[in-house]
Order: structure tokens, then sequence, then C-alpha cells
């Protein structure tokens, strides 16, 4: 080879595609964190090495939300607390075997993600 000539293979497929606004921008910015040379080779490198997740995330919003519903009634027990009220043994035993429960399903449901 040549001075002039590169070490990669010779390329004489061309790819044209579209993108709207959002598109391009997510992928401007996420092609300017990479640290990559060009944009064409950041995009070559997604299609070689790159993953595409298709991933539902209903599971863990239904226990982001039911976490929400402890973190209020905690809150409410706190304000309880606070007020002059009293809580008992079993009550603080209760939380904490609830707590438990939900960040296994929390560690369960990231586990399953890719």
């Amino acid at each position: 080879m040549g001075k002039n000539q590169r070490d990669t293979p010779t390329r004489l497929n061309k790819v044209t595609f579209r993108l709207n606004d959002d598109e391009q921008y997510i992928l401007k910015t996420k092609y300017k964190a990479s640290g990559m040379r060009s944009q064409e080779a950041f995009l070559r490198h997604l299609i070689i090495y790159g993953y595409v997740y298709d991933i539902d995330y209903h599971e863990l919003h239904e226990n982001n939300a039911q976490l929400a519903r402890i973190g209020n009634n905690i809150n409410q027990i706190t304000h309880h607390l606070n007020a002059g009220g009293q809580i008992y043994a079993e009550d603080i035993k209760e939380i904490k075997e609830l707590m438990k429960k939900v960040w296994h399903t929390q560690e369960s449901i990231l586990s399953k993600q890719p």
C-alpha cells in the first residue's frame, strides 16, 4: 500500500436515510459524547458493535408507583410521630418487611433488563 492509502477496506456502498429533528439531535449528542473522529465512523461502530433493545418498563413504572405510595405512608407516620403520636415495634417491623419486599422486587426487575 502507498502512503495515502488506508488500511481499511474500500467502502463502495452508500447508505442514506432521513431523521426528524429529535433523532438528529440525539445522533449529534451521542456522536459528540463518543469522542470519535467522524459521525460516519460513529455510525459504522454502532452498526458493527451496537445493540438495539426493546425494553418494556411497565413493571418498573408500576413498582416505582408503589414505592412512591410507601414513601407517602412513611411520611405520614413521621408526621404523626412529630406531632407527639406513638409508634409500635410491630409497625416498624411491618414497614421494614414491606421495604425488603419492594427492594427485592426492584432488584428482580432490574436484573431482567439487558
